[in-house]
């Protein structure tokens, strides 16, 4: 930690005994962050940069009310608690509800296995992204436009809370984003990729692969025909199950979206059944080593692994301290911030689908028509109807793979498909390349997984069946 927080750290304790008796909560969340952001479009830098910024955060409770002060100058800190109270105090008039937690003193730091990217120059991950744009570029003379983006962010944050809790917490994270467009008359192709990783500069060198087949994917779509718009049963591959597990249904199980909404909470009662005995869905930072992964999170909360679906039934849902107290259930360590700007709210961290028992060969075997989708380019979600867009994919005839096909976007109810799950594969991949945005804050690190799924009676849009 900085001299800067270190200073600050036993006066951050003063103020709050000061200040703890005038409201039933008070919480500091000081961060030191550096980091890097390059993005490349085309030939043209459009960004290169490195920042360093301290800051902190003031979260108040009064009766149910809540105050928040963000600062960016520690010698403020004094001033911003007595606004923070303030706001409490003005809009606090019913009952604070914040589920109970033991107050905790610890000092943790997420390990990592290789290079820390803060010893690597900037013009040294700057040269990286433009042998990846290079790649890019050189695949086909019909590539149009192309970006690479590099970020890197190391974050040490210090918790106070007037219950006691003091914790220190720093983790590194990087990012990197490939896009190739190609254009053959009026028809335009993408193809993508993303790549994340807590762990080593390393995981984001020797990626030529995988950048050349974003581009590749693209020339060769150009020549494709469109799918026939139509309903079919569809078999998506682990990357699409971990998409879908975290966009469409994910989202559903954050209780702030829940008892905000009566009617969601309605649809999401515990105990009622959203697919076959053989679904088993989970979120949780406690597994180590992926993108959500954390010891506590930004209330103080120990991480967990919270089983949202166990056997086809839902079980559970994710929780901060106050949508726990409201909903009298247990707190699930998923109170997250991007940053020091915003208060924590209810997000995911590590989403995933376990893996089932059907060899993926037989997930396609007596489909006489069908489609298989790999990969993703895109999606979005309103309430519990979803649109994705797959990045590859091919007709499936007569239990086999045909002809490779374009323009497929797989749209439904997110309650509707668990329920038309038909066969879950025995494989399993980690997507570690996503950043979820949700109340203005964009791009916090997750991790999604899962297994191959069937899905019977998916409506894929395409073009216009005959």
């Amino acid at each position: 930690m900085s001299i800067a927080l270190s200073d600050a750290k036993n006066r951050l304790t003063e103020l709050i005994a000061q200040y703890r008796s005038q409201v039933d909560y008070l919480a500091v969340r000081l961060e030191e962050a550096e980091g890097t952001d390059i993005l490349l479009r085309g030939q043209k830098v459009e960004t290169l940069s490195e920042g360093i910024s301290i800051g902190g955060q003031v979260r108040a409770c009064y009766k149910g009310g809540w105050g928040f002060a963000s600062f960016n100058q520690l010698s403020s800190l004094q001033d911003r608690i007595e606004e923070a109270i303030a706001a409490a105090r003005l809009v606090g008039d019913e009952e604070t509800l914040l589920a109970p937690i033991e107050p905790i003193q610890d000092f943790r730091q997420i390990p990592l296995t290789g290079t820390d990217p803060r010893q690597i120059s900037l013009a040294q991950k700057k040269a990286l992204c433009s042998h990846y744009a290079e790649i890019l570029r050189s695949v086909d003379d019909r590539i149009t436009t192309t970006s690479v983006r590099y970020g890197d962010s190391a974050q040490r944050i210090l918790i106070a809370t007037s219950e006691g809790t003091l914790i220190e917490q720093s983790w590194i994270d990087l990012e990197m984003r490939f896009a190739a467009t190609a254009r053959n008359g009026e028809t335009v192709q993408t193809g993508r990729e993303t790549t994340g990783s807590r762990k080593a500069y390393e995981d984001l060198q020797a990626l030529d692969a995988q950048v050349q087949s974003a581009a590749q994917r693209a020339v060769d779509a150009l020549a494709l025909p469109p799918v026939k718009g139509n309903t079919y049963t569809v078999v998506i591959d682990p990357i699409l199950s971990g998409l879908f597990v975290h966009e469409a249904f994910g989202h559903l199980s954050e209780a702030d979206m829940a008892y905000e909404n009566p009617d969601l909470l309605e649809v999401m009662t515990l105990g009622r059944r959203f697919g076959s005995p053989e679904l088993q869905i989970y979120d949780g930072a406690a597994p180590q080593g992926h993108r959500g992964s954390y010891y506590y999170d930004d209330e103080g909360v120990p991480a967990t692994t919270t089983q949202l679906i166990k056997d086809g039934v839902l079980v559970g849902r994710l929780h901060s301290r106050e949508t726990a107290g409201k909903l009298g259930e247990t707190p699930t360590g998923n109170a997250r911030c991007l940053n020091y700007h915003y208060p924590p709210i209810v997000r995911m961290t590590n989403t995933w689908i376990e893996r089932g028992n059907t060899p993926v060969p037989d997930l396609l075997s007596d489909i006489k028509e069908g489609v298989y989708a790999r990969n993703w380019l895109g999606g979005m979600t309103n309430g519990e109807m979803f649109t994705f867009a797959a990045g590859e994919a091919w007709m499936i005839r007569n239990g086999e793979l045909a002809e490779q096909v374009r323009d497929v976007n797989l749209s439904g109810n997110v309650f509707t498909t668990l329920a038309d799950i038909e066969a879950i594969g025995d494989d399993f991949f980690w997507d570690e390349s996503g950043g979820c945005g949700k109340g203005g804050q964009s791009g916090l690190a997750v991790g999604c997984g899962g297994p191959s799924l069937r899905i019977r009676s998916v409506v894929v849009g395409g073009e216009a069946a005959e």
